[in-house]
């Protein structure tokens, strides 16, 4: 109900009607409503889905919208780019036509720069004398097409079947394109040379230049040479086409075998794929429970959308990435898969000092959850530089996690584990700096070398923030503050260490991770990281 009351705002000024009186009065019907590309379809197209890639080269240039009216009227068509429901969609191109009965046609040609992804048609249909039917207006529902029709505008996608492989193994990439050339080149924080502008890596690849055009017409997969010398880390493969258009492929090479360095950074893989907007069933709407709660489990494989990373990847991934390089810690880099796949926490404990969850790790399994708790009783520590962290439960099903429920709400307080748990929300209009507050305390070592004190500023907030809870465990201590960051509700910054010796801390805040390189915030992390990893 909630997602149908949100749409209401797309809908202000238009008078939705039932089904066509007999009279010829009421306002005409489209009959046969259609879409083509010129007779080029790519893999997946339909009669309400058609690909085009805007690109001057003569092929799927242009969409073709096809419909009869049972009467005369005046047909408004609207392409727009969809987002949560909850904001209004954003009005692309639009034209209207004042139409006889029967057969008609109308071309829109996007133009070449437009955003790869798909973008829904929406009809208004006027009557002579009145009424209008509109078509494409509904919320996205799950397992049904809108009434309206989409365009999907094909640039370059880029996908892995799985998000890490081993060192040594080989890795298939999945391409969809109808370039007639691309390059391939893998990227990776490492040492010099020239950083990509988008993910800030450095090639550790020359690119290799591949023909295309017997695979203009499907995704076409390419095995990507093995890497048996290069260390566990985020990788990235970048695929550029002849037109320019550039997409990504994040790849996590992991450990042969656990325990290979004695610290563990986890890159929060679920959640990349829980904010990807990316539309995979052709509805017009991204595919993501953050749209409007028609999609009911998530693909752990699809492409990002364009350019191909995970949604603020620049904020929330590459920033601590970065520094992980050029501080030179030797970690072993694992996705939630890996995690998944430790089959105890006794066995995660054997292998790591500490485990540090780099980013947003919002939805973990139950069995991720009884290994990292099981793990923190036997003594290990923990580092979560994010926030909002074990908040979800979902259920894994071979390439698909599905949404169950809040851990909180199951009696799993994820305060409990964090020490912090959400609060609070915005959009990041309003990021606030911490207030120090724990400097003359236990965990003054904290601080050290910063040269900051109990009421010095530092860092800054946004989107999401936790709070110590009644959960909390016993001895949890607020490092930092940042006052009213959201509404009323402070951040808090918090350490503790359990009854087996595990140290816990939580940065208490979602950007924290996009502000290391801000003074005093990197020492701080490598201050922790130390403590803990010794």
């Amino acid at each position: 109900m909630r997602s149908l009351l949100l749409l209401i705002p797309l809908l202000l000024g238009l008078v939705l009607v039932g089904p066509a009186p007999a009279s010829s009065s009421g306002p005409p019907r489209l009959l046969g409503l259609a879409i083509s590309n010129g007779g080029h379809p790519f893999a997946g197209d339909t009669r309400e889905l058609a690909t085009v890639s805007p690109n001057g080269d003569g092929l799927r240039d242009h969409a073709f919208v096809h419909f009869r009216l049972d009467r005369p009227g005046t047909v408004e068509m609207q392409v727009v780019a969809t987002d949560e429901v909850r904001r209004p969609a954003r009005l692309i191109w639009q034209t209207r036509r004042r139409l006889s009965a029967g057969p008609h046609r109308i071309e829109w040609t996007p133009r070449r720069d437009i955003p790869a992804r798909t973008y829904l048609l929406r009809f208004l249909v006027r009557g002579k004398r009145g009424g209008l039917r509109v078509y494409g207006f509904e919320p996205p529902q799950a397992h049904r097409l809108t009434s309206g029709l989409v365009v999907r505008i094909l640039g370059v996608e880029a996908s892995l079947p799985r998000r890490s492989y081993p060192q040594g193994g080989p890795a298939p990439i999945l391409i969809s394109t109808d370039a007639p050339v691309v390059h391939i080149q893998v990227f990776a924080y490492a040492g010099g040379g020239v950083r990509d502008p988008n993910t800030k890596a450095v090639a550790v690849t020359p690119s290799v230049r591949l023909g295309w055009r017997s695979h203009r017409n499907a995704p076409h997969i390419v095995e990507v040479g093995r890497s048996g010398t290069w260390p566990s880390g985020l990788y990235f493969l970048r695929v550029v086409t002849s037109y320019g258009r550039i997409a990504y492929a994040p790849l996590i090479l992991r450990p042969r075998t656990l325990g290979e360095h004695r610290v563990a950074v986890v890159l929060p893989t679920n959640t990349w794929q829980a904010y990807n907007f990316r539309d995979g069933d052709g509805d017009g709407w991204g595919d993501s429970w953050y749209i409007g709660g028609a999609s009911r489990a998530i693909d752990l494989r699809r492409p990002y959308v364009e350019p191909g990373l995970p949604y603020r990847f620049r904020d929330w991934s590459s920033a601590i990435s970065s520094w992980l390089k050029q501080t030179g810690k030797a970690v072993d880099y694992l996705s939630d898969d890996d995690l998944n796949a430790v089959k105890t926490g006794d066995d995660l404990r054997a292998a790591y000092k500490l485990v540090v969850f780099a980013g947003h790790e919002e939805y973990v399994t139950g069995h991720m959850y009884d290994v990292v708790q099981r793990y923190r009783d036997l003594g290990g520590n923990l580092m979560f530089l994010s926030a909002n962290n074990f908040f979800w439960k979902v259920a894994r099903q071979d390439q698909q996690i599905r949404r169950i429920q809040m851990w909180r709400r199951l009696g799993r307080p994820e305060a409990a584990l964090v020490g912090a748990q959400w609060v609070a929300g915005n959009t990041g209009e309003s990021e606030k700096p911490y207030v120090v507050e724990g400097a003359s305390g236990v965990e003054g070592w904290v601080f050290q070398g910063t040269g900051l004190v109990n009421g010095s500023m530092f860092g800054h907030s946004g989107v999401e923030i936790d709070q110590r809870a009644a959960s909390s465990p016993p001895g949890t201590v607020v490092l930092a503050r940042i006052p009213q960051a959201v509404g009323a509700r402070d951040a808090e910054m918090t350490f503790y260490q359990s009854s087996s010796g595990a140290q816990v801390f939580d940065a208490g805040t979602l950007d924290f991770p996009a502000s290391i390189g801000l003074p005093g915030v990197a020492q701080i992390v490598d201050n922790v990281w130390d403590m803990l990893s010794r």
